[in-house]
């Protein structure tokens, strides 16, 4: 192997940031940090409601491409290119079905959440069911968040380490300290000004990167026809098999099921979707959403199909030169812009970016749930608008102390992320399965809620466990999509010279089992998980409710249950209710009326007459 001819396709390595690239991160940290300053002192947040939802005077555009950057983490921009480099673009297929899943959010969810002034969406569970449900969803919440928190900005700050030369633990230290800071002091109206900053570097280096991607191929169409070629166009495999690790069905109805949850049903994206004036404007706000996840997520998926153009002679994996897969992304960055000033420097920022928005998005709705539901019901404590907000930014604080020192913990353990996807799994069937059974069933009670997501919990948490368990045994393996190495002589590399004919052989894309041929449950494609999750709620959920008294109609009323199933309630609760554009009473827990909010249910804005 000729190293010197090499060279210029190595990963990124030490002392290849320089000045410019310095000046591109620092500025990128230092405007993020100056949005919080900004909101902190002039954002009027003295409110708990000013703080966590900006007073529900948010506006549709900055929270939808909030939305999208929190939802692309620094892991996702790494992760997506590398899925279609080595398995192909059956991900991508989930992405055209984006729609159906706003759609869904918008017709079953946000019309609820609206209707009943809600602001946490766990505060819907205790409406419906009980409090109990309620706990069992926010621990279930705050255990993945707490999870994966520390590792959002980790996986960038090795990356930045690699580059630089510093200690890792002291990027990672400052970086959440430019978070907490902004978090804390600016609030919601921080988080999403920095999202959209944040965002906005996210797009424009992700096209660089392909824009420049390209021009090394040499066109769209060659890579496009290289990626055909190799099998990396794959988007309707009708295979029904459980155990194939990615087709249209499964990734289909898993990705379904696992984004309703995370965008839907996670309190920090419905937070910001109840932070807007209306109905209409929170779901104009999605559809934008949808609209900007499609160019973000295509772009990311092109990028992939673009390095395995860009590559398709000579497999940096199979030469060893890259010895992961998530690693490939850093290395394609440096083969492609590696020569243009600064581009480095864009890229690291890029990856940042993406983490700093979904860790601020996570501080701020963490703070809100944990002292909504555990600290103001302390008995005897006194909750007033001052006490709330020294709690919830010290909250904050704490958050990103824990994340600092997480990342000892997960500079030794790198099966973490094996953890997170674990956590991601079993919480996003459930939590999807018990909001559909209370919103769209207006007979389940608590037991049937309570159980059913219990079994929900259990089943898919056995599933994930055993799966991982056999991965890391070497009893299941996914192998990559084929590859070539006999191109590598442009580059200077001797193939012959360093490996064996077994090495370069292709290899199939279906799972090997290496422990016997029988059916086993753990063996299924972990993208069923989240579906089987799902299921698990209803299917124990509703047997239970009918054995243990099914819940009062009467009692319910039409308010808690989704504008899609009023069909299912008796005729005369439809007809009694008002109509959902009048004036709804609000009660405190003594009893008493503290204000009087009339919903527009379609259009306008929400008044608020009186208050506290």
């Amino acid at each position: 192997m000729n190293f010197s001819a090499v060279d210029s396709l190595l990963p990124i390595g030490t002392g290849q940031f320089q000045s410019l690239d310095y000046v591109v991160f620092i500025a990128m940290l230092a405007i993020s940090m100056a949005v919080g300053i900004y909101f902190g002192f002039f954002g009027n947040n003295n409110s708990t409601e000013e703080y966590l939802l900006g007073g529900r005077r948010m506006k549709t555009i900055p929270i939808a491409i909030s939305l999208i950057a929190s939802q692309i983490s620094g892991v996702t921009i790494l992760a997506i290119p590398a899925e279609m480099y080595g398995y192909g673009t059956q991900y991508a297929i989930m992405v055209p079905f984006m729609i159906v899943i706003v759609s869904i959010i918008n017709f079953v969810f946000v019309p609820v959440f609206y209707h009943n002034n809600i602001y946490n969406c766990y505060e819907y569970l205790e409406m419906r069911f009980s409090l109990r449900v309620r706990h069992l969803l926010t621990v279930i919440f705050m255990l993945y968040s707490y999870v994966f928190l520390p590792v959002i900005l980790f996986i960038p700050a090795i990356a930045l380490a690699q580059v630089t030369g510093m200690n890792v633990h002291l990027i990672n230290t400052i970086a959440c300290s430019v978070c907490v800071i902004y978090t804390m002091l600016g609030g919601i109206k921080a988080v999403v000004w920095t999202d959209v900053i944040q965002g906005s570097i996210m797009v424009g280096a992700s096209l660089v990167i392909l824009i420049c991607g390209i021009r090394e191929v040499g066109s769209a169409s060659e890579v496009i026809d290289r990626a055909i070629k190799g099998k990396r166009i794959e988007l309707f495999n009708m295979d029904l098999d459980l155990t194939a690790r990615a087709t249209f069905p499964n990734m289909v109805l898993g990705g379904i099921c696992l984004w309703t949850s995370y965008i839907g049903l996670n309190q920090s994206c419905v937070q910001r979707i109840v932070a807007l004036k209306s109905v209409k404007h929170a779901k104009n706000s999605l559809w934008i959403f949808c609209f900007g996840y499609y160019i973000i997520v295509g772009i990311n998926c092109f990028i992939g199909i673009t390095m395995f153009a860009r590559y398709y002679e000579c497999d940096p994996l199979k030469l060893g030169i890259v010895d992961k897969l998530d690693k490939m992304v850093p290395y394609f960055v440096q083969d492609t812009v590696g020569n243009l000033s600064g581009m480095t420097g864009v890229f690291i920022s890029c990856v940042f970016s993406a983490g700093l928005s979904t860790m601020s998005a996570n501080f701020n709705s963490i703070s809100g749930v944990i002292y909504q539901d555990y600290i103001r019901k302390i008995p005897g404590f006194q909750d007033t608008e001052k006490r709330a907000n020294i709690w919830m930014r010290m909250i904050v604080v704490l958050s990103g102390v824990f994340c600092v020192l997480s990342g000892f913990i997960v500079d030794k353990f790198g099966s973490l992320l094996e953890i997170i996807m674990t956590i991601s799994t079993v919480s996003s069937g459930a939590t999807l399965g018990v909001y559909c059974l209370g919103m769209l069933n207006p007979w389940a009670n608590e037991h049937g809620a309570f159980w059913g997501t219990m079994s929900s919990i259990v089943f898919t948490g056995y599933l994930c466990v055993r799966s991982k368990i056999a991965v890391l045994a070497g009893q299941i393996t996914y192998p990559l999509l084929p590859t070539k190495v006999d191109g590598c002589d442009v580059f200077g590399i001797n193939v012959t010279d360093t490996f064996t004919p077994e090495s370069l052989n292709s290899s199939s894309s279906s799972p090997i089992f290496t422990d016997d041929d029988s059916f086993a449950l753990h063996k299924i494609s972990f993208v069923w998980f989240a579906v089987f999750g799902f299921l698990m709620v209803p299917l124990v959920g509703i047997p239970i409710s009918l054995l243990t008294g099914s819940n009062d109609v009467y009692k319910t009323g039409k308010r808690l249950i989704s504008p899609v199933a009023h069909w299912l309630l008796p005729e005369d609760i439809r007809n009694k209710e008002p109509p959902l554009n009048t004036e709804i009473p609000i009660i405190n827990k003594e009893g008493n009326q503290v204000k009087e909010t009339t919903w527009v249910w379609e259009g306008a804005e929400k008044a608020e007459k009186g208050g506290k």
